[in-house]
This record gives C-alpha cells, sequence and structure tokens, in this order.
C-alpha cells in the first residue's frame, strides 16, 4: 500500500502543528501552565474547582471547541471521516483513553507536545509508550484480526 501525500495535507498539517506548539508556548509563558488537555479539563470538573483556576481552564476548552466548530465552517470538507466502529466502540474508545490518560498521569498533548519540550524523562518513557501501543494497536487490527 502506498500512501501518497497531497501538498496542501502536508501544508496543513505543519500549520497545525506549529499552531499547537505556538498555543504551548503562549500558554507556558502568559500563565505558567503546561497545555495538558486531560489536566486542564480535569481542573473545571466539580470535584477538583478552584475558582482561580476555573475560568482558564473553561476558556482553554471552549476555545478549543470553538476553533474546530469555525474551522469546521470554514473549511467543511476537511473534517469528514467516517467512523470505523458504532458509538457504543467510541465510548469504550473513550472510557479507554481516559483511563490511560490518569494511569499515564496526562494525555499525548501533554506528554508529546510539551513534556518532550522541557526534556521531561517521564513524558519521553510516556511519549514511546504512547507510539508503541499505537502501532502495536494497529498491527493486530491490521493483520491479525
Amino acid at each position: 500500500m502506498e500512501i501518497v501525500i497531497q501538498p496542501e495535507q502536508w501544508l496543513r498539517s505543519l500549520a497545525g502543528g506549529l499552531l499547537i506548539g505556538f498555543s504551548a508556548v503562549l500558554l507556558l509563558g502568559i500563565n505558567g501552565r503546561i497545555a495538558g488537555i486531560s489536566s486542564i479539563l480535569a481542573g473545571i470538573l466539580p470535584s477538583a474547582r478552584v475558582m482561580s483556576e476555573w475560568s482558564w481552564r473553561a476558556m482553554f476548552i471552549v476555545g478549543l471547541i470553538l476553533g474546530g466548530a469555525v474551522f469546521a465552517l470554514l473549511w467543511p470538507g476537511a473534517l469528514q471521516h467516517t467512523l470505523q466502529t458504532g458509538w457504543t466502540g467510541m465510548a469504550l474508545a473513550g472510557l479507554i483513553v481516559g483511563f490511560g490518560t490518569r494511569m499515564g498521569s496526562g494525555c499525548t498533548s501533554g506528554h508529546g507536545v510539551c513534556g518532550i519540550a522541557r526534556t521531561s524523562r517521564r513524558s519521553i518513557v510516556a511519549t514511546i509508550t504512547f507510539m508503541a501501543c499505537g502501532m502495536l494497536t494497529v498491527f493486530i487490527v491490521h493483520h491479525v484480526l
């Protein structure tokens, strides 16, 4: 199987990566916080609510949602995707990812983008583990099942 990448695809990927990196640097520089989405989200839940922390965390999550909505409105075909499983499978996958995020003390954005940039050994090990598990899962799904 040959993978063909169109020029606009790698440019969009590059722009997205630059925006993610720039956002992480801005949050760290302005707010002194690491852009780990799972930790930011956990900080707005009722069990962890600290009012001084709640507002910026809520704005960050709202910004993620609005940013995706604006992107979808400006480029309607860019986010089209066909689910390879039903909603039950998606819900189960979300629960498994959430469990792994708590078990790994952070998500891919926190470890992979921010942790590696700060040369955190824990984040480097976590990112290697994420990648290895992802590759193993793809192998099993495509070649074993």
